[in-house]
Order: structure tokens, then C-alpha cells, then sequence
């Protein structure tokens, strides 16, 4: 994914989770089917993509973001990075972390 094309995505107006992962990641791999339980609670509330930081069109996002561990998390809106986080987190946790950030007004 090209920066302009992230950059794109992050910008609309609902929540948007990114997951900066690794396939060899076996904390990555627990952190998806958690992910994927939240995209279903979720589903009119955030919008949840991953980026393998190992793919080669994903290296300026890489860069970019300073991923130096997988799994990383970001929570944008409106092109602002609001949250951010690495290891492997709860569905608990990440459900809270979308409860306090879903209201927030991004200017």
C-alpha cells in the first residue's frame, strides 16, 4: 500500500484500526482472530486493515510510522492518529479503547 493510498483510508471520518503485523508473528496471528471479533461487535463503528511490514510496497509505511514491533496498532480519524499501541491486546481492552475514541470529534 502506497503512503497516499494509507492516507487516504485514514481520513474518512469513522474510526480506522491499522494492524502493522508479520506472518512469521505468532503474536500477530492471536491479535487478528481478536481483531476479527471486534470488526463483528464493532461493524458500524470501525474499520480494522493490516499491513504486513514485511510485504515491499508496505516499506515506506514501515518507515513512516516507526513500526520497530509487531503487533502495532493505530487508531486514526480524519487522518489523526488518536491511539497507538503494541503486543497483543484483550478484546476487552480494544473494545474499551473504540467505546472512549468513537465519539470523539476530530477537527
Amino acid at each position: 500500500m502506497t503512503l497516499e493510498n494509507f492516507k487516504q483510508i485514514i481520513s474518512q471520518d469513522r474510526l480506522t484500526l491499522v494492524d502493522f503485523y508479520a506472518t512469521w508473528c505468532g503474536p500477530c496471528r492471536a491479535t487478528h482472530l481478536i481483531l476479527d471479533k471486534l470488526e463483528q461487535e464493532f461493524v458500524d463503528d470501525v474499520d480494522v486493515i493490516r499491513i504486513d511490514i514485511d510485504h515491499p510496497e508496505n516499506v515506506e509505511l514501515v518507515r513512516n510510522y516507526r513500526i520497530m514491533s509487531v503487533p502495532t496498532l493505530f487508531l486514526f480519524r480524519k487522518g489523526r492518529k488518536l491511539w497507538r499501541e503494541s503486543g497483543v491486546l484483550s478484546l476487552e481492552s480494544l473494545a474499551d479503547m473504540v467505546y472512549r475514541y468513537r465519539k470523539v470529534e476530530v477537527f
